[in-house]
């Protein structure tokens, strides 16, 4: 891989963030004194680039490690807190770091272990996955039907106990109100009850007798027989035919009074 060393050092020492940065000593093979040594220097990763510096104020990189085709692995050195990065060529290098401390390695594999592109690969691949089961799931929810909320809508509607009393505007008939909010129908309907059945009528008032009327219960002069006898069905709950019926009897005494007003009697 040849690389721009200009664009590269450029790229080392711009203010673009990076993800890992801290000392590490670098283990260096001294062939001719057949000895191994360790140098400290400065470490930059981004990406998957890995810059090391001489100094952490110098301005040009000393080397680059490209973390493709690597694995980053703890290995048995002399040093405590030493791991290598090892590529899968044959016969390429091998680097062997050593941290500060425990923290610091841990902190360093972990970074260098996801700094490649392969890594990155797998990752999106599997966010990639976890979104299309996310999107079957949710497409499943939205067309299967909502079995809790409707059946307990519908046990709610089935029994009139729970059902909310509505509250209409009282209706008129012949210019009274009438005593059931449903409204009935002439011929002694009756209106359905909440329970399900049919109400009962509210009781009807005793039976007042007139002043005119005898000792002997007999009718007043103006009310005939028939009129003593409700003309509304006992089970009726239309206010307003009760209303016109008690009110004939009101209405002959009304007639008397005045009579005997313009007769001069009190």
């Amino acid at each position: 891989m040849k690389l721009n060393e200009r664009s590269v050092a450029h790229y080392a020492t711009c203010d673009s963030p990076a993800d890992h940065t801290g000392f590490l000593r670098k283990r260096v093979e001294r062939h001719h004194h057949h000895g191994t040594s360790y140098q400290r220097r400065w470490f930059v990763l981004k990406g998957n680039l890995l810059f090391y510096f001489e100094e952490r104020e110098s301005r040009e990189p000393m080397g680059l490690v490209v973390l493709e085709g690597c694995t980053v692995e703890l290995c048995e050195a002399a040093e405590e807190f030493a791991f290598a990065i090892r590529f899968d060529d044959a016969g390429a290098r091998a680097y062997v770091l050593v941290a500060d401390g425990q923290a610091a390695m841990e902190a360093w594999v972990k970074a260098l272990s996801r700094a490649s592109f392969d890594y990155m690969r797998l990752v999106v691949r599997e966010l990639e996955k976890q979104l299309e089961e996310a999107c079957k799931s949710l497409a499943a929810c939205r067309k299967s039907p909502r079995r809790s909320s409707s059946s307990g809508r519908k046990r709610h509607l089935s029994n009139p106990a729970l059902q909310p009393l509505q509250e209409k505007p009282t209706t008129l008939e012949n210019g009274y109100s009438t005593w059931s909010s449903g409204g009935c129908v002439a011929g002694g309907a009756t209106c359905p009850d909440y329970d399900g059945g049919q109400t009962k009528p509210p009781p009807l008032p005793p039976r007042r007798r007139s002043a005119a009327s005898s000792a002997t219960g007999s009718p007043a002069p103006g009310l005939s027989p028939a009129m003593l006898e409700s003309p509304v069905p006992p089970e009726t709950i239309c206010f307003s035919k009760l209303h016109n019926w008690y009110g004939q009897e009101i209405a002959v005494l009304r007639r008397e009074w005045q009579e005997r007003q313009k007769r001069g009697h009190p």
